[in-house]
């Protein structure tokens, strides 16, 4: 089976409170929130997962604090020698607008969703406002029905509850089966014992919680979405 190396790059970075990623817990405890892209080496394909925010964000002080650096897109492609238009395929874990803002730059990829992401992102409900139904072009979208193999190496696993369509990116590497998670969280949602802890945000809590025991119990090295030690990493594993 063909193995992979994961390339963090972090595209920008939030402030915000500690119980959007754990639901019940840590409320009022300010955390840096990382927004990343994934790519994937060691195929013939160049391939992301999730493209980020349009907007750069990054507050005073940020990079000195987290100890790596946030860079614009297509600068952090540029460190991979790599510009938007190299990329052949984008794997989206959901379409939170933080996840999908620069696919418009990506005019040559192939962009790999859950149908369910899809058909709600184009008539979202008013409880979840983070969708944008203009960002993506449907002329690239290939729709991705529950679980499914992507290439040799590569599979998408379905993880509803933080939204109704996400999907977590299972890659085959030398260090074994690394899963980028489909659904927003930190190293808090996952303690050294008990349960995993549901995402603080989520269009449905069981669901939620069941995706996120399922991905655990998956994963030899798991990648929580934004957990701020990702970014010091250049590459998995």
């Amino acid at each position: 089976m063909q193995q992979y190396i994961i390339h963090p790059l972090v595209v920008g970075i939030n402030e915000t409170d500690q119980g959007v990623m754990t639901y019940l817990r840590d409320y009022g405890k300010r955390i840096y929130l990382p927004i990343y892209v994934f790519y994937l080496s060691g195929g013939d394909k160049n391939i992301l997962v999730d493209t980020g925010l349009e907007q750069f964000v990054i507050p005073d002080g940020a990079e000195e604090q987290c100890g790596f650096k946030i860079l614009e897109f297509e600068d952090a492609l540029a460190t991979l020698n790599m510009t938007p238009e190299d990329i052949d395929i984008i794997l989206h874990t959901h379409l939170h607008n933080d996840h999908c803002e620069n696919d418009y730059l990506c005019t040559k990829a192939e962009v790999y969703v859950q149908k369910t992401e899809y058909e709600f992102m184009q008539d979202p409900h008013p409880v979840d406002h983070r969708y944008y139904p203009d960002v993506l072009d449907e002329n690239e979208i290939v729709e991705v029905d529950g679980d499914a193999n992507i290439l040799d190496g590569i599979d998408v696993i379905f993880s509803p509850g933080h939204s109704v369509g996400g999907q977590s990116v299972a890659v085959n590497t030398a260090g074994g089966r690394a899963i980028i998670t489909g659904f927003c969280c930190n190293d808090k949602n996952f303690p050294s014992t008990g349960p995993a802890i549901a995402p603080g945000v989520h269009i449905d809590l069981t669901e939620a919680y069941d995706s996120i025991q399922k991905i655990k119990n998956m994963a030899d090295i798991l990648i929580p979405l934004h957990d701020l030690s990702i970014g010091k990493m250049k590459t998995i594993p």
